[in-house]
Formats: C-alpha cells, structure tokens, sequence
C-alpha cells in the first residue's frame, strides 16, 4: 500500500463503519476502511440478511402448508436445508460485493487487516498475527461491533450447542431444538426452526418473551408461538447443558429453584452480545469501556482526541440502522456540517422476523406510565382489516400510544404480517413529531394493513371507524 495518511480511518466495514466511511467521502474526506473479514461485516454476512433469507423460506413453506384455503392444491412439500443455506450464503455473497463496489465508488481505500490503535492518529494493520503497516488519520473511527455473549457452563461447541453463526448453517433440521434467549435473535431462530417442523422449546429469564417490547404485544406474540407448538418457560434459567453422543440434555431452573430437564438434538444460544473491545489499542488511551462496551458521547466522540465508536461496540439498542445513522452523525460532525442533531433513541424503529412479525417504536405503555404520562392508546386487531383477511393473515393487533395532554405520540407497537414494513410510517411521524390530529388527517389508502395505523389513532380517542 504506497499511501498511509488519510483523514479518516474507520476499522470495520460493518454497517456502521461502511456508511460512515461512504459519507466521509461524499464530503471530501480521503478514507480508508480496514476489514479484517467481510465487508458488510457481521449483519451483512452472519446477521440480518441472512437470517432474512432463512426467514423467506419458513415464510413460503408456512403459506405451502395452508395452500388448500387459498385453492392450491400442493402435495409432498419439504424443505431442502442445504438448498436453503446456499440460497442464504449466496444473498449475503451478493451483498457484501455490493459494499464492495459502494465503497470503490466513493473512492474509500478498502485495507485487509486487522486494525489496532498505536498512538496518536496512527493505526496499526496486522494479517495472520503479523503487523503489515501502519496507517495515519486526523479522526479515527472504531466500528469493530460485537459478539454473541457465552454463560458459564453453557459454552457453545458448534455442534451440537450453537451460537447465531453455526445457526445460519445448519447441517440438519433439528428435531428437538432449544432456544436459550428470546430476544430478536432468539425468537427469529425459533420461528424458522419451527416452520421447519423443529419441536421448538425456548427459555427466558424475564418474566415474558421479547422483553423490550410493550407487555401487550410480547403477550399477543406468545400466545401465537404456543398455537404453532412451540414451548416456551418464562421466568427459567438453563443451570446445565450436558452433552451426550449426539443429544444435549438441559437442566431447567425456575425462579421457586424447582428444577426439571429435557433433552434436545441442538442447542441455540441467543443470551445477548458483548462488544468487539479486545485488541484494538485502546489500552493506554483514554477511551472509557464500561460492560464490554466503549463509552461515548452524543457525536459517538470517546475519551480519547480524535477517537470516536459507533455501532454496536458502543452499547444498545443493537440495530444495524442505529449504526448507519451513528455513523453518518459522526462524521457529518467531525466535517463541521450545519445541522447535524444527535442520534434520538426514541426514533429509532426495532423489527423482529418471526412470524407473526413484531416492529416497535417508541415508549412502551409501561414505560411511558414511569414517565408520569397521562396515556390514551388506541388499538386496532388485524382481523378487522380486509386487506388483512384477504392476505389470510388476521392474527395482529396494531397499537399507539399518545400523551393525552399534548397529542405526542410516544410509541407504537404491532404484532402480525407485515409490521416490520408498516412500522416505518410511525418512525416518520415521531421524528416529525406529529400528533394525534396529524394522524387523524392523513388519508391511508384502501385497502391496505396501513389502514389499521390509522384506526388505531382513531380508537385512542374514541373516533374508530371499523371496529
């Protein structure tokens, strides 16, 4: 490499540290992107795309399996696990030479290493163990993102007890599977397994399933997961996994202690992430980690002059779209731009694929009472919806959140076909801060699942037209 002075380096090419490395180049900057993997990084190639194209089969072979109501005649239908996986890894293949060809186009150098901090502006590119150079930059962008967290004694093998990566290439459909987490990611395995015909158990502390989002959607969620077949022990911990042969057996403890145990052909663990903090340099800096992820400011700025992390490296909400927004928010500030706004949280919309789907924005019922807030939400449920019915899809339920005082709208919460797609609508009207009225008057074309948004807002204030 003849050229090693840039005025931005980012390490990491995940989807924080590409887009930051993209906008860093729209604005005259010379930037490098040092990758150690694949470009894209972990969402692209082991993360949200994939498990999407896992998902779109379990969502084809669910309508297969339900054909005859719709006047389709289909006999002797499976599903091919390989086919299924290269169907996976060619989708991520494409995209990541997308990123590739992106970051070509914005004339971003792209360097194949491992990058580590060495001093003031200077960073260290390593391949095999072996340093090949080092690089300098004015700024310095980590976006080394994270891993799947491991708990004592339930350490995975990738065989027989997986993490999210032996998950997206499974050699087998298991015929017993347990879930251990359900978060998104644990949830969206579970679905996939289940579609497949898995007899699927899953395990959670918390006292219910996907437990950041609103009380009365993870509970509409479970109810349908226990229809499909699923098992699901709340309020449990998995104290044991032993392995035997081929088989792993789990040990159950609820929270009275009382113990009880099941054994499983596979094991998924979906117990959380920690950051990606280990060997990059920043020993001897003043950038600050506080539970294995790096403390930064509202600009993603650390401790250290001219260090600055984004993404998942720097803590929740761990959304790929969190990163991207981080990072162009990052940048933008480190180029002097005009009317650059910290990252709201508050904004920020969370999907999870599983079937029925779940998508959020916002304050949850429960957290928005904690605030003080006089509430009015509304509700509208999916079966009063013709599109809905049509699509033969009319288990969901749509729901808002508004201050009663003022109109704001805090959240809105759905569970059922197609949310993660509707849920932007409300994104925009919370960035825009709109109120009740705006909602109100705005025109939902019919017939659509996007008019249900619209009789939600209706119902928290009494005016609900079709329900």
């Amino acid at each position: 490499m003849s050229d090693t002075n840039f005025d931005l380096v980012v390490v990491g090419s995940g989807p924080g540290g590409y887009v930051a490395a993209i906008r860093a180049a729209q604005l005259g900057m010379k930037t490098a992107v040092i990758e150690r993997e694949h470009l894209g990084g972990i969402c692209l190639n082991w993360g949200c795309i994939p498990t999407k194209a896992l998902l779109r089969t379990a969502d084809i072979y669910n309508l297969i399996k339900h054909a005859d109501a719709f006047g389709i005649k289909v006999e002797g239908a499976s599903v091919d696990i390989k086919k299924t996986v290269e169907r996976s890894r060619q989708v991520a293949g494409q995209l990541s030479g997308g990123v590739q060809h992106l970051l070509k186009k914005n004339k971003v150098t792209v360097i194949d290493g491992h990058g580590k901090l060495a001093g003031s502006g200077k960073v260290d590119v390593s391949k095999d163990g072996k340093k090949v150079s080092t690089v300098s930059a004015k700024h310095i962008i980590l976006a080394t993102g994270a891993r799947a967290r491991t708990l004592p004694g339930l350490e995975p093998d990738g065989k027989l007890i997986w993490t999210y990566k032996e998950a997206l290439v499974p050699d087998v459909t298991p015929k017993k599977l347990l879930v251990v987490g359900s978060g998104a990611i644990g949830i969206e395995f579970a679905s996939f397994f289940n579609s497949l015909g898995s007899d699927v158990t899953v395990v959670e502390v918390m006292d219910r399933i996907l437990p950041v989002e609103d009380a009365e959607i993870s509970s509409f969620a479970e109810k349908s997961f226990k229809k499909q077949g699923m098992t699901i022990h709340k309020g449990t911990t998995v104290s044991e996994l032993k392995k035997s042969g081929n088989t792993v057996t789990a040990t159950f403890k609820d929270k009275k202690d009382k113990t009880s145990s099941d054994t499983f052909d596979r094991v998924i663990l979906a117990v959380g992430i920690v950051g990606n903090v280990e060997n990059i340099g920043l020993e001897g800096t003043k950038v600050k980690v506080e539970k294995t992820h790096v403390v930064v400011d509202d600009y993603s700025r650390t401790g250290e002059p001219g260090v600055y992390a984004i993404g998942d490296l720097t803590g929740p909400p761990w959304l790929a779209h969190k990163a991207s927004h981080e990072g162009v928010i990052c940048v933008e500030k480190i180029a002097g731009e005009k009317d650059v706004h910290p990252l709201n949280t508050a904004n920020i919309p969370g999907c999870t694929y599983c079937h029925p789907q779940v998508a959020s924005v916002g304050l949850t019922e429960e957290a928005a009472k904690a605030k003080g807030y006089e509430l009015k939400v509304g509700r509208f449920p999916f079966i009063g919806n013709g599109k809905a019915i049509a699509l033969g899809e009319p288990e969901g339920l749509i729901k808002t959140i508004f201050d009663a005082k003022t109109g704001e709208m805090l959240g809105a919460h759905m569970v059922g076909a197609e949310v993660t797609e509707l849920i932007q609508g409300y994104g925009i009207a919370k960035t825009l801060e709109t109120t009740e009225v705006e909602l109100m008057h705005s025109i939902f074309p019919h017939p659509t699942l996007s008019e249900m948004m619209h009789e939600s807002v209706l119902d928290a204030y009494g005016k609900a037209i079709h329900f």
